[in-house]
């Protein structure tokens, strides 16, 4: 969908594929069927944005064939879809039985990681509409906290310059220009806005910046406005936004058994509570985290259970990406207040703090057993009321809906 600021700049809102398991050609053109389709029917909109997810060897095959990049760009088009963003934080199988620490693999020390990101560029490029501004590409904070060195940090900085110079090649190759979106995450080298800042400053940064994770930003207790003025103080832009909300406890020690239920094999859920705000702060608390050490076990867990288990005191926020529409049951709640208020930051003045919106909730297959959804319709409809739910927020702010409303 796209929405247009009162300033005059089109915004782009899309839903993020990582959600389904497909990761050849063939399964990701049977998923614009299976979901995507009706998702942009159950909208009634005559155009729908993804932020594709392409694994990485389906992300060769598209970079090293041009006509097979034509092939899905007239698929989508012919399905009233489109792609302004990928997201290439996860490498290959997200969906798994068990994915948990290895999606930080590989890393930003690594060639793998800089080949994936560019040939997920040199796809975008010719996927993009063309009335299109620019496309996005988020991608992983660097690397998990450990184990990380001044060496280990070194090449990364190295492939960062390399990347910035591939970007710059890929847009004299095709005309269109690709940014790169750093996401901080809790339990990465960069966790916070002010690690951030302390560790990707000076970049490139008309072709690098920050994809914005507000599930993220909520789970690092930070003001979505002071962040987004630290970041740009330090000049790192936002790139690319991912509309997310984390399940949130207020007594996780008397809301044990409740937590339980949302204990799963598949992903990490990393769990902080309120002594991390000072986590904006790259001298503070979560400095260790950066330079490698440990998360302080005084606030912070690597998974849920383990959080659980050792019962840090309240309030917490855990990486569970929830529902937007349909935040959980007291007594539990989620961070749509962080939401709330990043996108107030972002859209309230005379100019967008970021043109890319994506919703990502990849966790609906996880999802506590009586709500997740049962079939492939449920899903459509779900993350269909999750885009309605982000689209009204936005005209709330005074952006209004582009494009032909078609029936249901």
């Amino acid at each position: 969908m796209r929405l247009r600021h009162a300033g005059g700049r089109t915004v782009h809102l899309g839903y993020c594929t990582n959600v389904h398991p497909a990761e050849d050609l063939a399964g990701i053109l049977a998923q614009l069927d299976r979901y995507a389709v009706p998702v942009r029917s159950a909208l009634g909109t005559d155009l729908l944005g993804l932020g594709l997810w392409l694994a990485a060897p389906v992300a060769a095959e598209l970079a090293a064939d041009a006509n097979t990049r034509r092939r899905l760009r007239t698929e989508l088009t012919v399905r009233g879809l489109e792609v302004v963003t990928l997201n290439g934080f996860p490498y290959a199988a997200f969906q798994a039985p068990v994915v948990k620490g290895a999606v930080y693999q590989p890393d930003w020390t690594t060639a793998g990681r800089l080949g994936y990101t560019l040939d997920l560029a040199r796809v975008l490029a010719d996927l993009l509409p063309d009335d299109a501004e620019r496309g996005s590409v988020s991608t992983l904070p660097l690397a998990w906290r450990t184990p990380w060195d001044a060496p280990r940090a070194d090449a990364a900085r190295r492939r960062l310059d390399q990347l910035a110079a591939g970007l710059a090649a890929v847009e004299r190759d095709t005309g269109r220009p690709v940014r790169v979106g750093f996401e901080p995450e809790p339990g990465c080298v960069v966790e916070s806005t002010g690690q951030a800042v302390a560790a990707l400053s000076g970049m490139d940064a008309e072709r690098l910046g920050i994809c914005l994770d507000l599930a993220h930003l909520a789970c690092a207790w930070e003001d979505p406005a002071a962040a987004l003025d630290r970041l740009a103080a330090a000049g790192l832009p936002v790139v690319k936004v991912q509309v997310s909300a984390a399940l949130e406890a207020a007594d996780p020690v008397g809301d044990a058994a409740a937590l339980r239920r949302w204990v799963e094999p598949r992903f990490l859920h990393q769990t902080r509570a309120a002594g991390c705000a000072a986590a904006t702060d790259p001298t503070g608390p979560l400095a260790a985290v950066a330079t490698g050490g440990p998360a302080d076990p005084a606030w912070a867990a690597d998974d849920l259970d383990a959080a659980l288990d050792a019962a840090l005191p309240g309030p917490w926020r855990v990486h569970y990406h929830v529902p937007l529409h349909a935040p959980p049951e007291p007594p539990l709640g989620s961070t749509l207040p962080v939401l709330r208020a990043a996108l107030a930051a972002l859209f309230t003045g005379t100019d967008v703090g970021c043109d890319h919106l994506d919703v990502e909730t990849y966790t609906w297959g996880v999802l506590p057993a009586d709500r997740r959804p049962r079939t492939d319709a449920e899903l459509a409809v779900g993350i269909a009321a999750e885009l309605a739910f982000t689209r009204d927020e936005l005209v709330a702010l005074g952006l209004t809906p582009t494009g032909t409303a078609v029936p249901a």
